[in-house]
């Protein structure tokens, strides 16, 4: 589904009601990155992560716009952002050419329901309805269609109400998981890191008690207590506005359940830095994928180009893409990884015995 932005949703919010944390990247060296890149057409950006932390959607715009180019935003996470002033900036009133909701994850519409946005005329509406046409089904469902019309309106009538009682719990909940031994849910922690934080994303770090988050995630499943993202050492859940004080006391039983729960000691995640997580491309995507490939064992994988993409789950970002080459560090992650509890979606292999890389 495709609006006009401000049309079907909330009228924008003056950007003084706006309260965000200093940016930690000057708009000076998003320009300079275009200046280095002078072929690309726009520029594609993920926010918010998964784990809620968000990028300073306006100070990118503007450093696109000021190139003539045009910025798009994978705003999955985000459909609720328009409807409260206590969350961070929505994409359209952040001046995004683009930005696609997914609004089945923090919103009210069915799994699958999501929503493009277009702001001025960087995009044509023409092309953009060509390519959903190009990508989309002509089987189109009825019951999608009317979970985001509900959703909308019950969000324009009452999301302010809904969206103020889900952020009170979900400070709560913050301050109870503070009063558990050996947890611990970050805050103070993306203000040096991203530009705003959405308060409804509860990143909870159970290191303190000696396990990983894939472990306290299975945990939890086990008692009907699903988490958004486990990591090495975090869990994240979300507190939505269908919320209230059962679903908040069961999650909460839950965190407190791990304190005495004896888990099993698993090899630590050997977690690459940064800058080993920027790995060569010396082939492309597309021809990487498509090549004569062979299967090698994970640890006599370095150096080779992989032929295909390798996710952990969630948050599915790719350790390695297709065309990337294998190095040390990144098969170290993924060995230690899968060792400790990591799930792979996309590989082949999903155990990463073996990954497939051109022959």
């Amino acid at each position: 589904m495709t609006t006009r932005a401000h049309r079907c949703w909330k009228p924008s919010r003056p950007t003084a009601a706006r309260a965000v944390w200093p940016s930690p990247h000057q708009d000076t060296s998003k320009a300079a990155a275009l200046a280095d890149a002078p072929d690309v057409k726009g520029m594609l950006l993920i926010t918010p992560t998964d784990y809620g932390s968000c990028a300073d959607i306006r100070g990118v715009a503007r450093a696109c716009h000021a190139a003539d180019k045009a910025l798009i935003v994978d705003e999955a996470w985000g459909a609720h952002y328009p409807f409260h002033d206590d969350l961070p900036t929505w994409a359209m009133d952040g001046e995004a050419d683009l930005c696609v909701t997914s609004t089945h994850k923090m919103g009210g519409g069915l799994e699958q329901a999501s929503v493009s946005h277009l702001r001025g005329d960087r995009v044509s509406p023409d092309v953009l309805k060509a390519r959903e046409d190009l990508l989309g089904t002509t089987s189109t469902s009825a019951l999608l269609f009317a979970s985001l019309d509900g959703w909308r309106r019950q969000m324009v009538e009452h999301g302010e109400e809904l969206l103020g009682n889900a952020l009170a719990l979900a400070a709560r909940v913050r301050a109870e998981i503070e009063d558990i031994p050996g947890l611990h849910a970050l805050a103070a922690e993306f203000h040096p890191l991203a530009f705003e934080h959405d308060p409804l994303k509860i990143v909870v770090d159970v290191s303190g008690l000696g396990i990983t988050g894939y472990q306290a995630s299975d945990h939890l499943a086990e008692r009907h207590l699903h988490t958004g993202l486990a990591d090495h050492r975090r869990i994240a859940v979300q507190i939505t506005h269908a919320d209230d004080e059962e679903t908040v006391s069961a999650l909460m039983s839950g965190l407190r359940g791990l304190v005495d729960h004896d888990f099993e000691r698993r090899p630590v995640v050997d977690l690459p830095s940064a800058a080993e997580l920027t790995l060569e491309m010396r082939m492309l995507p597309r021809d990487a994928f498509f090549a004569d490939a062979e299967h090698v064992p994970l640890d006599k994988a370095e150096g080779r180009l992989s032929a295909e993409m390798i996710s952990p789950y969630p948050p599915g970002i790719p350790a390695i893409a297709p065309g990337e080459v294998f190095t040390d560090a990144i098969v170290d992650y993924l060995h230690t990884g899968v060792r400790s509890g990591m799930f792979i979606y996309d590989a082949a292999d999903p155990e990463l015995g073996t990954v497939r890389v051109v022959a």
